[in-house]
């Protein structure tokens, strides 16, 4: 999954409302892959929105202190 800054979750919550409009219509014209598509963004989204707590729970990344090779 994408990182989403904590401060985007209400634009999620467009986005799914965008989206369950979009697959309504697909459903009336019958888009199947457009369905498809659809259904797994709102996956995605809904997995996001789901677990605010995972976007700022961040680990610390060691990357150790290069050193210079002494002449041997």
């Amino acid at each position: 999954m994408l990182p989403v800054n904590p401060k985007m979750l209400a634009r999620l919550a467009e986005i799914e409302k965008g989206h369950i409009l979009r697959r309504r219509r697909a459903e009336e014209e019958q888009w199947l892959g457009e369905i498809e598509g659809i259904d797994m963004t709102l996956t995605f989204v809904r997995a996001e929105q789901a677990d605010p707590a995972r976007l700022t729970r961040r680990t610390p990344v060691t990357l150790g202190i290069p050193t210079t090779r002494r002449p041997e």
